[in-house]
């Protein structure tokens, strides 16, 4: 007899098959047929279920755009705006998985090129003819030039990312094969001033940018651009140089990284033809939505609210996420904590409405509801243990001689006295040590119990409670 085959019986069938050990990623967060996708692109091309996942948040957040806004209270709205970073080795499969993902909007962006540069040739031949030759021939008096609508942009300045979000009110993404580029280029033209830009774009403020040589300024009230990227692990240091570690700027940024140290190995079994189509549907129904503006080319999303048990949901979370917070000597890691608080904001808004955009016939949907808000949580805890990850790697490449020498020679789990003697053999005095160790609490050590600590790796699951810090 043969046995019914449910969406929960295939996914737990590629549950099985995939490397879902290499990865903490709360996949089952996501629609059934999303969780298909990752898993199905895990085990036949390689792709790490977190570089997957975390690019699909980055492609729902600018398909979702400025059509619809999370409210929390009166006065206090969130976008979807996302700035994630696909963290790894050389080798390790970012750009594909990233490539995939965003292969849809990609896609819309041609297509809409096409029918641009279609416009823009009518366009040449009508203001080429005299007004009159116009008036004859049923064309519009004064033609209008058309203007390229688009959801992508890759390098550009922050004058030229200003005029196309002008003709772009829905919102557009910054995707950057390679993340170290672009905040390296914040200086290339005047200093400072295109970091303090992306820092007020992640909280969707209005940005001015005023062109050389003319009196016009381009105004834009609703920004939204997110930003997706691969970054290499032995950059992520040149990402907090500067004030970046000091501003804020590298807090807002979500980290995909994957547990597994090995190269994906290649295999027999093939993508289903239809696997690119199915994500393709689901973006494409996120775009069909309309970006509603009023007379002034302003956008008008529609505002959801959470029910008043999501709501009492995500302020209990919010409570423990304080309660880490007022216990974490760390500036850095209080940094990152406090922007976890708008990013669950964000995925509660980005879980809806996928939701929404794999449902047959479900009506646009106008709350968050407890199981979003449950699931948010889970990405923000995801991202919260790799933001921890990277402040490890970026702590130990910033490592002096001596402290990366007595580092190096600690045992995984070692007590306050097993440490001081293993300093003291290298010279280090044993206030300095427990200095060293203090400082980098929850970046290069963890307290595991009173007066017992263990070294954190670069890539281990971090993971912080208000016991451990008491």
């Amino acid at each position: 007899m043969e046995k019914n085959i449910t969406p929960d019986s295939v996914i737990s069938a590629l549950m099985n098959h995939a490397k879902t050990s290499d990865s903490d990623f709360p996949v089952h967060v996501f629609p059934a047929k999303m969780q298909r996708i990752i898993l199905e692109l895990n085990t036949t091309c390689g792709f790490p279920i977190d570089y997957t996942a975390s690019a699909m948040i980055a492609a729902i957040s600018v398909a979702i755009g400025n059509t619809h806004r999370i409210e929390v209270k009166r006065n206090w709205q969130e976008s979807a705006i996302v700035y994630i970073a696909i963290v790894g080795r050389p080798g390790d499969c970012k750009s594909h998985p990233l490539t995939f993902v965003m292969r849809p909007l990609v896609n819309a962006d041609w297509k809409n090129n096409q029918e641009f540069q279609k416009k823009h040739c009518e366009y040449q031949q009508a203001i080429a003819m005299s007004r009159k030759e116009r008036i004859s021939a049923g064309l519009e008096e004064f033609p209008k030039e058309p203007k390229r609508l688009r959801y992508l942009v890759s390098d550009v300045t922050q004058e030229g990312l200003s005029a196309i979000h002008s003709h772009n009110p829905r919102g557009l993404c910054l995707w950057i094969d390679e993340l170290s580029a672009w905040f390296k280029n914040f200086t290339r033209y005047n200093t400072g001033s295109e970091e303090q830009f992306w820092l007020s774009a992640f909280n969707g403020s209005t940005t001015m940018s005023d062109r050389k040589n003319c009196q016009n300024s381009i105004f834009i009230k609703r920004p939204f651009i997110s930003v997706v990227g691969t970054i290499q692990k032995r950059l992520l240091t040149e990402l907090a140089n500067g004030e970046r570690a000091a501003n804020g700027f590298i807090d807002r940024i979500l980290f995909a990284m994957t547990k597994s140290n090995g190269k994906p190995r290649w295999n027999e079994d093939e993508v289903r033809d239809d696997l690119n189509r199915e994500w393709e549907r689901i973006l494409n129904r996120l775009l069909s939505v309309e970006c509603v503006v009023n007379e002034e080319k302003e956008p008008m999303p529609t505002v959801m609210r959470f029910t008043a048990d999501a709501k009492r949901r995500l302020y209990e979370w919010q409570h423990e996420n304080a309660a880490l917070c007022d216990n974490e000597m760390s500036d850095n890691v209080v940094s990152f904590f406090c922007k976890l608080e708008i990013y669950v904001l964000r995925f509660c808004l980005i879980l809806r409405i996928v939701r929404w955009a794999v449902s047959d016939g479900e009506p646009s949907p106008s709350v968050i509801d407890d199981k979003d808000v449950a699931g948010a949580i889970e990405l923000a805890e995801y991202f919260r243990g790799n933001a921890l990850s990277v402040l490890t790697c970026i702590s130990e490449e910033k490592l002096n001689e001596l402290h990366r020498t007595v580092y190096e020679h600690l045992t995984e789990e070692f007590s306050t006295a097993d440490g001081i003697r293993i300093a003291e053999r290298f010279g280090m005095k044993d206030h300095t040590f427990k200095m060293f160790l203090t400082r980098n609490l929850n970046t290069l050590f963890r307290r595991i119990r009173q007066g017992w600590y263990k070294k954190l790796s670069c890539y281990s699951a971090n993971k912080v409670t208000t016991d451990e810090q008491d």
